[in-house]
């Protein structure tokens, strides 16, 4: 059983926002491996976090010498600075129960057979803001209602693209791709229109 990198929705009003980025991560400091740099195939660097559940994989199974498919969590202030955070690594024969030559293998073609790529991004939220001008738009994600207490629960991710004023508000699915450090609008679909409509009504 192939294990998709991103994981289809349980419930149609799920925050998400995680990706799939091919790259070597560099470590800032070999003694506090954490944190650095992912460098993509066209030698373009992000700054990435690795968290704490991939770091254990990290240090037992990864050469950092080699290229990886890593599951990422996106952050960023504005479309410039893009930040990831590492939740895991995709590697279907080393990870996972495949008995295989893992060297031998097309990962691009086995990301195909999921309907991803790489550099794919899936992001669900509400849609808070849409820049004309600049052709932006900021989505918000909510974190997972079980974690009410985290200080940083909710976030915004500034994305490069368009979409009409009249969904402001409304819960969107978005497929997003990666160029550089910029997250680019492929195409969105409209789960749910104008989630402030319904706020006010449960008050």
């Amino acid at each position: 059983m192939l294990k998709n990198p991103i994981p289809k929705v349980t419930n149609q009003l799920q925050y998400r926002a995680i990706g799939i980025v091919s790259g070597k991560f560099i470590p800032h400091d070999t003694k506090q491996i954490n944190r650095g740099f992912l460098t993509d195939n066209k030698g373009e660097k992000i700054e990435t976090v690795i968290l704490g559940k991939a770091l254990s994989l990290l240090k037992k199974h990864i050469d950092l010498k080699k290229n990886y498919y890593w599951i990422v969590y996106p952050k960023n202030k504005n479309s410039e600075n893009l930040h990831l955070q590492v939740a895991g690594i995709w590697d279907p024969y080393q990870l996972n129960d495949f008995q295989n030559d893992s060297s031998k293998t097309n990962f691009s073609k086995l990301l195909e057979e999921l309907d991803l790529k790489d550099n794919y991004f899936s992001i669900r939220g509400e849609l808070v803001f849409v820049n004309t001008k600049k052709k932006e738009i900021v989505i918000k994600i909510c974190s997972d209602s079980k974690l009410k207490n985290l200080k940083n629960k909710n976030f915004k991710l500034v994305i490069k693209g368009e979409l009409p004023l009249e969904l402001l508000n409304s819960f969107l699915s978005l497929d997003i791709n990666r160029d550089g450090n910029a997250l680019k609008l492929i195409s969105y679909e409209v789960i749910e229109k104008d989630l402030s409509e319904k706020n006010l009504m449960k008050g």
